[in-house]
């Protein structure tokens, strides 16, 4: 397992990069708890449980964060390790994007943990112009641009690994 800079391991996350059939990209809107007008927009996903696989957690993540199962869950997109201050600590992971496709719409559920309702308020459809026009924060930093790509040229062939991100 990979290590954060500190030594400690870094925590394990798998996302999902969710189209519709009309190529939308679903994001979470989430929020400092304890600074709700610090928000932004992120893929579903979360931290592998036991032990779970990454595609394992993905299926997983997905359903307990909207509610949909009914998915085609395609290949590894993109690989990155990212360290960021949330909830009063801070976060060192390395996250494992797939790619998937649904017919479902979805709805915020909840999520499964506590950390999650106090942290996460919807989710909305984004088309690829909508990312790239907005001034929102949305991680990953690049979704608009990879997704452009994704979209243009199809999945790598294999996972693509991110620059790091450290806020």
């Amino acid at each position: 397992m990979a290590e954060a800079a500190g030594g400690t391991p870094l925590r394990r996350a798998a996302r999902v990069v969710l189209l519709d059939e009309r190529d939308r990209v679903l994001l979470l809107h989430g929020y400092e708890p304890e600074d709700p007008t610090e928000t932004w927009w992120f893929t579903p996903g979360g931290g592998l449980e036991g032990d779970e696989d990454w595609e394992e957690a993905a299926r997983r993540e997905l359903a307990e964060e909207t509610g949909i199962t009914e998915i085609e869950l395609g290949p590894p997109l993109w690989r990155r390790t990212c360290s960021f201050p949330f909830d009063g600590r801070r976060w060192d992971q390395e996250e494992c994007y797939f790619l998937a496709r649904t017919r479902e719409k979805g709805v915020w559920t909840g999520g499964g943990t506590e950390l999650e309702r106090r942290s996460v308020d919807g989710l909305r459809w984004w088309s690829c112009e909508e990312l790239l026009a907005t001034h929102e924060t949305v991680y990953p930093t690049r979704l608009a641009e990879l997704l452009r790509t994704l979209l243009d040229e199809g999945p790598p062939p294999v996972p693509v690994r991110l620059e790091t991100e450290r806020a």
